[in-house]
């Protein structure tokens, strides 16, 4: 059975929801109906309002406009191409959240052709000034190489200033540098610090490598126990590393209590879920089993991957 790893950062582009700023601005009490429209879902009478301003200059409309034509929902048409020329505009006047939006959409190629060096650009720009995401997607662009010369230091400053502001991703990846000991001295009580920042948040590939540092006595004191609390809050939220991890310890009772039944449930959610050991280890604690316990095994797995990962006992 392969040895738990710690995961990093994967260079999978984001595919968040271009999002709105609630910060008004000269024409405020109009872009707040505009807005309040747009969150109850009448993306046509928003339209209606903020069209004039965003015609006019305000930085806020155009980014609410260039949201709305991105969304393409509440009887208006997506318009990738018309989202990003307003986006476009509001960003060249320092608006820092179109600034983020349009970063991603040169990453994303959406509504333009895409074009990774401008994406860094784009959001090394609102990095600058604070914005607490940019900072981690510069960070790891800088990290892979993307659009800008790889640079594991300037990843490391740019994960340090989105984590000191508590995003959990930029946490994760600052502790991911510090094991690896790129961009900066390899430090594994500095690791484990901000993996658990992370982990504490909820964040998911945060869980799964805080129990790896337990369970390998990784800047922390090794503690089998430990590393089982958090696998099974990461698998609990689908992290299938983390399914595995737990599996095996079930398996061999490191951490909790000998049980095959549970160690075959964890494994077979995490082979139904890709994971590539998974399939000859859950072989392995098939043949361990009876052929009652087999049964119960499969039905516990059955309910845990229909309800969620919330009901995986006995």
């Amino acid at each position: 059975m392969q040895k738990p790893a710690l995961t990093a950062f994967t260079a999978t582009l984001i595919t968040v929801t271009l999002g709105f700023s609630l910060a008004l601005s000269a024409g405020a009490q109009d872009i707040n109906q505009g807005l309040l429209k747009f969150q109850n879902g009448d993306h046509a009478g928003a339209l209606r309002d903020l069209m004039p301003l965003a015609e006019q200059g305000d930085s806020t409309a155009q980014n609410l406009v260039g949201a709305i034509y991105a969304n393409g929902r509440g009887g208006i048409m997506r318009d990738n191409v018309a989202a990003a020329a307003w986006i476009t505009r509001a960003a060249e006047q320092e608006h820092t959240l179109a600034q983020f939006n349009l970063a991603g959409m040169y990453e994303r190629g959406q509504g333009v052709v895409q074009n990774l060096a401008e994406a860094a650009r784009w959001y090394a720009r609102a990095a600058h000034v604070g914005h607490v995401e940019a900072q981690f997607r510069l960070g790891s662009m800088y990290e892979q190489g993307a659009g800008v010369e790889q640079n594991f230091a300037e990843a490391v400053n740019w994960y340090r200033r989105s984590a000191e502001q508590n995003f959990a991703e930029a946490q994760a990846s600052l502790g991911v540098m510090y094991t690896s000991g790129r961009g900066i001295g390899q430090n594994h009580v500095d690791a484990v610090i901000w993996f658990r920042r992370a982990a504490e948040q909820g964040f998911a590939r945060a869980q799964y490598n805080l129990g790896v540092m337990y369970g390998d006595g990784l800047g922390t004191e090794q503690d089998s126990a430990a590393a089982a609390t958090w696998y099974r809050r990461a698998a609990m939220q689908g992290y299938v590393s983390a399914q595995y991890s737990l599996g095996v310890q079930y398996f061999r009772g490191t951490g909790v209590p000998q049980d095959s039944v549970l160690a075959y449930v964890w494994v077979d959610v995490a082979a139904a879920n890709g994971h590539e050991d998974a399939f000859s280890v859950r072989n392995t604690i098939a043949g361990a089993l009876s052929d009652t316990d087999l049964a119960t095994a499969e039905q516990i797995a059955l309910r845990c991957r229909q309800q969620g990962y919330e009901y995986c006992t006995r």
